[in-house]
């Protein structure tokens, strides 16, 4: 006798046993219409399954869109620092795990720093993240980057007022130093909603996988909202240009932020293939947009 895949008995108990799917059930289904016949024939309602068929569908073929930029990139020896910044918990690391899981470790990495040694606070500040940047022919992706000065560190009292405000002055002339190299440096803010990052912080603290994301520093953000807000408009404000311009993903939906943002590294590069790829490589202006100063009070 076929055992039933449902064993949470929470689900169990909303389901009546014949609306239940068997391993005979399984056993018929070898494409999406095949799942869509057998979820009505049990009567059960079946849009979420489709909604995570289709994200993963269009996660693997923008995926080979990645693997094809990436090849152009190695092969034109060019340089890409992608930058992602954003409010704890807003969906970053995921993203860059999308971003890399089937790229070529040979011609990328993540980046991810440590707080500064002693030796590093005596440096200027930047030397530690230039040592980071990409090597021709080279994707870095930056979990978090030189912005943390723009925002974490005087939020939380990690800096200086001079410190900030040198970093401030000297930001927009570093990337135009590197702009005028030739690197390629696309920085994304990831927006989240206060109460969705409450409800993130929660799922970690329930699930033992996730606990390690959680810091002091996560549980202060959520007390110094406004202060992390005033910051972060005033890094917009300052730190936003026509070379380096900042782009806002909207990341209360976790998977569809995820697409976006590839779909938004893909627009920015022709590289060979792309014309014949099997789905849309441009952004969604609802959920992907330029930062204008006109835009006030982005979370």
């Amino acid at each position: 006798m076929s055992e039933f895949l449902i064993t949470d008995d929470s689900v169990k108990s909303k389901l009546n046993p014949d609306q239940m799917l068997d391993n005979r059930d399984f056993s018929v289904i070898n494409k999406r219409e095949d799942l869509v016949k057998v979820l009505k024939q049990k009567k059960r309602g079946y849009n979420k399954a489709l909604s995570n068929l289709q994200y993963e569908h269009e996660l693997a073929q923008l995926q080979v869109e990645l693997v094809k930029l990436q090849h152009w990139i190695a092969e034109t020896k060019q340089r890409v620092a992608i930058i992602f910044e954003g409010r704890d918990a807003a969906g970053k690391g995921g993203t860059i795990k999308r971003f890399t899981e089937h790229l070529n470790p040979r011609s990328m990495r993540v980046v991810a720093l440590n707080k500064p040694t002693d030796l590093e606070l005596g440096q200027w500040y930047f030397r530690r993240y230039i040592k980071e940047l990409p090597y021709a022919g080279e994707m870095v992706f930056f979990d978090r980057s030189w912005y943390n000065r723009a925002v974490v560190e005087p939020v939380m009292g990690f800096c200086s007022e001079d410190q900030y405000q040198r970093f401030m002055r000297q930001v927009p002339e570093f990337e135009h130093m590197l702009f005028e190299d030739g690197v390629h440096i696309i920085k994304f803010w990831f927006s989240i909603g206060k109460d969705e990052q409450v409800r993130r912080f929660n799922e970690r603290r329930a699930n033992p996988l996730k606990q390690w994301k959680l810091s002091p520093v996560d549980e202060k953000g959520q007390e110094m909202w406004q202060k992390y807000t005033y910051y972060k408009e005033q890094m917009f404000a300052l730190t936003h240009n026509s070379f380096s311009p900042w782009i806002i993903i909207k990341t209360n939906t976790k998977k569809q932020a995820r697409l976006e943002s590839i779909r938004h590294v893909l627009s920015k590069f022709e590289y060979p293939g792309k014309s014949e790829a099997d789905i849309v490589v441009l952004p969604d202006p609802n959920v992907v947009m330029r930062f204008h100063r006109s835009i006030y009070h982005l979370i």
